[in-house]
């Protein structure tokens, strides 16, 4: 990835944080990005050849704005790796419409605006990778989870339908679907009571545990690096077996 133009999303903690060192250790001039200013700044000084980028992946004209200037100021983007998400634990019943438009919002129309962003960009530059995050619940569901399973099956549906349509441009989409990973929103979710649910969940994993931001980082890096250079299109697992196939 030496010298490689990186934006990772979410990048100022968790999965985000991981991601992005992952890719400056390989090398890559790696954008943080993140709506927590402090967060990206401090993430980005903790890396050789990476910097901050203040981004609300809900609001597309800030996102594009953000995006313009990136490329502006380093010759393009060759790489997009979508991390930033969001969520809570409750029944659909008890939701409202507040909580789907911020769920979306963040776990969805935020993947739209980035890829619209960034997309013409790899088409001027002859190519280009983007990995978007989504989630095992997106393709098995999750109890407590109803609206957030719903986005994150949309961004590998999208994804999948984004793969073809850029082909032709040297520019491969694909997806990690992680499962329970050990980061803040998780802990904050066994903080708010709901750990009697991880534990569940962990114990229908094969490999018994949480899972590490860096081993999602790690098939990430993967699936934009050139040794995925024929794969597209596709939806990684990161779940200890949580889900097969």
């Amino acid at each position: 990835m030496n010298d490689k133009v990186v934006l990772v999303t979410g990048g100022a903690s968790g999965i985000g944080a991981a991601t992005v060192a992952a890719f400056a250790e390989a090398g890559a001039v790696v954008g943080v990005c993140d709506i927590d200013e402090a967060g990206a700044e401090r993430v980005a000084s903790a890396h050789e050849g990476a910097f901050a980028v203040p981004m609300d992946v809900t609001d597309a004209a800030g996102v594009k704005a953000a995006v313009d200037d990136v490329a502006s100021a380093h010759g393009g983007i060759d790489v997009l790796a979508n991390v930033a998400g969001w969520d809570r634990v409750m029944p659909f019943v008890e939701t409202d419409p507040e909580f789907w438009d911020r769920v979306i919002a963040i776990n969805y129309r935020g993947i739209l605006a980035t890829c619209h962003a960034v997309i013409p960009h790899m088409v001027a530059r002859g190519g280009g990778a983007i990995v978007n995050t989504a989630s095992e619940a997106g393709r098995n569901g999750s109890s407590g989870e109803a609206v957030y399973s719903g986005t994150k099956g949309g961004v590998i549906a999208f994804s999948k339908a984004l793969a073809r349509e850029v082909a032709r441009h040297g520019i491969r989409v694909n997806v990690v679907a992680p499962g329970l990973v050990d980061t803040p929103l998780l802990q904050g979710m066994i903080s708010e009571g709901h750990g009697r649910l991880m534990e569940a969940i962990v114990k229908a994993t094969p490999i018994r545990r949480f899972g590490r931001p860096e081993e999602v980082a790690e098939a990430i890096l993967f699936l934009a690096s050139d040794r995925a250079s024929f794969i597209t299109g596709q939806t990684l697992g990161v779940s200890g077996g949580l889900v097969m196939g």
